[in-house]
Formats: structure tokens, C-alpha cells, sequence
């Protein structure tokens, strides 16, 4: 497997002029990856000790809307900079960038360089030393669905985004024949992020025309969310070469499937995983029903970080593999929390409410807090539930709106105890102006329903 860049093997490749550019890049509330494009030889010479960007970057909305009502920055305390950190274990080539490599940085305050405590890298980072705290690594992977379509980005965007039209033009999910037609490109988003030094085991085409899925090795919790977040960026970046175009949305449209991003996760214990347990029925550790207990206690005050948008919650639809009911069950994909790996070494939990437009380093975070709660509470593992979750009735439900899920986010004990008041405070104030922004805006299907009808 190719490895990262040392900062040594940067500087080489600096002066043997294969690589004259680097990427620095923080992780915003949405997921994405913001920051600079570096002259390579400047980065040597001191941007990767530090460099800075503005504090609006982690209080704007999905259009980079400068968000009023947040506590930690605003117009009146004049948008001030944080500092970007370079992680440089984190430096590695982008393959699909010619000459270009690219660095993970942490985020931290202009004036005491402590870590920010709202970005994700550093929530993620809080919980996995807690876990560490408690002897445990926490260990996880995060599957990634999208659809690819025939048109380019800029021409979706200049037509007002109508309905694409997906490569693929009827389900294809394992079919090897019908992904035959996105394969060129997704041949290429294999190699190049394996030749980034992501350890990609494979693409399948998944539940819908033009859906794909990519999945990489099984990592530690933060490596694990920073595989993602520049998955998809390069998923998106190999698409525009080849004149195409891809969506994260969790539902890009009502009559299709939706989009996942399903999270296995284990804890390990001195390089052991300490979910397993040979005399176990179902090879399961009283940690791990421990760990599961905690996550479907507090289920709905997760759900936020697992679907932070409107659309969102348009995914949880009966009959088309989206979770709606907040359960555990043994290889049962109706179910939210799916246990894999039965009885073997590999035995871990799924949660399988995330779409693919979660923050990794958030829903990684809200699940470890939630899982870590439950150990340290010796919570007891509820019944698991058997057959079609969908039609069972008294069992505990996935919020189904952005309102319910941010009324639960804000009333959580459990996590302003991991996070902070300060922290949840943020998101739930991310979740309100999301809301506000929907009841605020006409939509097509508005327009569609009631123009001449009204």
C-alpha cells in the first residue's frame, strides 16, 4: 500500500520538480474540505509549521452564508482568523492532481492555539482520546454511496439543476454488466485514491440507476474520517475530468433510492477487538451490548450528526434499505443498528442511519460518545428485534424530520457532557437556520403543485 508523504519525501519531490503544489485543508460543518493552495517550496519553507484562514469557516451554511446568531464569531467581532494546523501524518500525492499533494490540518484559536472546540476534527479527536482514556481504540469504516450522471457540474448548475440523468440506466446493484458504462470513471477513482495512500478495497453498483458505492478499509476512527472526506473530494474531482458529475445528497429525488453512508465500528483493546467473546451465543462481548445499549438509548439525540439536513430525513423511506426504526438486529438490513461479522473476530456494529451527506468526523463522534456512555453506565443490551423492522409497531422510531432530530440534540445530556454546551449549542443553532431557510424559501414542487392550481 503506498504511504503517505513524509515531509521529507515532500521536500525531495519538491526539488526533483514532481510535485509544485500543496493543498492544506481543514474539514467545515458541512464535511467539506476548505483552505489553500500552496507553492510547494513556500509550504516547506514555513506554511507547514502554521498558516491561517478566516473564523467564518465553521459558522457559514451549505451556500457559505455568513450565518447571524453564532456565539463564536460574527460581524460584530469582525471575522477574525483561526490557525490552521498541518496534521502532517496526514500529507500524501493526489494522484488525479497533477503534481499536487495535500495536508489535513487541525483548527485552532488565533490568540491561545488551543484547538477550536466546535471544529470536527477536534470533536472527533476529544472522544477518541476519551475512549483511549478507557483502554480502547476506537476502530471504524464508513461505506459511501453517490450517484453518477452524464452531465457535467457546471452545465446541472447553469440549468437550474433538472433531474440528471444517472450513467447507468436501470438499477445495477453487483451487476458488473450494467456499471460497465461509469466504470471507466469509477476505475479511476479506485486507483487514484489508492495511489493517495487510501487503501480502497472496492466500488459495486448499488441500489438505483447510476448508483455507486466505494468502501475502504477498515481504520482507526479520525484516519477513518479523513479517508472520507477526501474520498469524496477526489470522487469529485476524477468526475469533472471525465465531464461528469456526482451527488452526496441523501435523496436526489423522491422516486429514486436514497444515498448512505453506513458506519462500522468496534473498539479494540490491545490489539485485540474487544467486542468479541468465543462464548457468546452470537460471539458478542458484554462491551460490545454495552457499547450498542448506549447508541440506541440515545438514538435520537444522534440523529443530527447522522442526517444534518432537510433532505435528509427524505431518505427514511419503508422498503428501500433506509432504516426508520432505531432497533439492533443480527444481519437484518431493515433494522438502524446491524450486527456483522457474527461470531468471527470481525464482529462489530452498523449503524445504518447515515446518508451520505453526514460530516464524518461528527456522526463518528456522536456514535463513539454515545457507545462510550453505555460502557460507563453498564447499559443493558435490549432484545434484539427479528424480521421486517418496517412493520413493527411500538419500537423506538428515527426522528423523521430536522426539527424533531434538533429538538433531541438539544435536550441531550449525554452529549454536552462529551461535547460541551458550547459544542452542541453550535450545531443546533446550525440545525435552526436550516430550518429557517427551508420554511423560507419556494421550491419547484411548490411552484409545480400550486401555480395555476391555487
Amino acid at each position: 500500500m503506498p504511504a503517505n508523504l513524509t515531509f521529507d519525501a515532500l521536500k525531495a519531490a519538491v526539488a526533483a520538480g514532481e510535485i509544485d503544489t500543496v493543498a492544506t485543508c481543514i474539514v467545515d460543518m458541512q464535511g467539506r474540505l476548505m483552505g489553500k493552495r500552496f507553492v510547494a517550496q513556500h509550504f516547506i519553507d514555513g506554511a507547514h509549521d502554521e498558516t491561517h484562514c478566516c473564523n467564518y469557516l465553521l459558522a457559514t451554511d451549505m451556500e457559505m452564508y455568513t450565518v447571524p446568531g453564532y456565539r463564536s464569531t460574527s460581524w460584530a467581532a469582525g471575522y477574525g482568523d483561526y490557525v490552521m494546523k498541518p496534521d502532517l501524518a496526514t500529507l500524501r500525492r493526489l494522484p488525479w492532481a497533477p503534481g499536487t499533494a495535500m495536508v489535513m490540518c487541525d483548527v485552532l484559536d488565533h490568540h491561545t492555539h488551543k484547538p477550536v472546540p466546535h471544529s470536527p476534527r477536534a470533536i472527533l479527536k476529544r472522544q477518541v482520546e476519551r475512549a483511549r482514556a478507557m483502554g480502547f481504540d476506537a476502530m471504524m469504516a464508513t461505506e459511501l454511496e453517490f450517484f453518477l450522471f452524464d452531465e457535467t457540474f457546471a452545465d446541472l448548475h447553469d440549468r437550474g439543476f433538472p433531474l440528471p440523468t444517472p450513467k447507468a440506466r436501470h438499477n445495477v446493484d453487483y451487476s458488473i454488466w450494467g456499471t460497465s458504462a461509469d466504470e471507466p470513471i469509477m476505475r479511476d477513482i479506485r486507483n487514484g485514491l489508492w495511489n493517495a495512500g487510501i487503501p480502497i478495497e472496492c466500488s459495486k453498483g448499488e441500489a438505483d440507476a447510476g448508483q455507486e458505492e466505494v468502501n475502504a478499509k477498515y481504520s482507526d476512527a479520525l484516519d477513518t474520517s479523513d479517508m472520507h472526506a477526501i474520498i469524496k473530494l477526489g470522487v469529485k474531482q476524477i468526475a469533472l475530468q471525465h465531464g461528469a458529475s456526482v451527488t452526496f445528497m441523501a435523496k436526489y429525488d423522491h422516486c429514486k433510492a436514497g444515498s448512505s453512508s453506513h458506519i462500522h465500528q468496534s473498539l479494540w483493546q490491545d490489539g485485540k477487538p474487544a467486542f468479541r467473546d468465543e462464548a457468546d451465543a452470537h460471539g458478542m462481548s458484554v462491551l460490545m451490548k454495552q457499547y450498542m445499549a448506549g447508541q440506541l438509548a440515545h438514538a435520537a439525540e444522534l440523529t443530527y450528526f447522522l442526517a444534518p439536513y432537510v433532505n435528509s430525513y427524505k431518505r427514511f423511506v419503508v422498503g428501500m434499505f433506509a432504516p426508520t426504526k432505531a432497533v439492533w438486529s443480527r444481519d437484518n438490513r431493515t433494522a438502524g443498528f446491524r450486527v456483522c461479522g457474527e461470531n468471527t473476530k470481525a464482529v462489530r456494529v452498523e449503524c445504518r442511519i447515515g446518508g451520505a451527506d453526514l460530516n464524518p468526523y461528527l456522526a463518528c463522534a456522536a456514535l463513539l460518545a454515545a457507545g462510550l456512555a453505555g460502557i460507563e453506565g453498564k447499559m443493558e443490551l435490549e432484545p434484539e428485534m427479528t424480521g421486517d423492522m418496517y412493520a413493527a409497531d411500538n419500537v423506538r422510531e428515527i426522528p423523521n424530520t430536522l426539527g424533531a432530530a434538533a429538538a433531541a440534540l438539544r435536550g441531550s445530556a449525554m452529549l454536552r457532557a462529551a461535547f460541551g454546551d458550547e459544542v452542541v449549542d453550535h450545531y443546533v443553532h446550525a440545525a435552526e437556520w436550516e430550518l429557517h431557510e427551508q420554511n423560507r424559501v419556494v421550491t419547484d414542487w411548490e411552484r409545480q403543485r400550486g401555480f395555476d392550481r391555487a
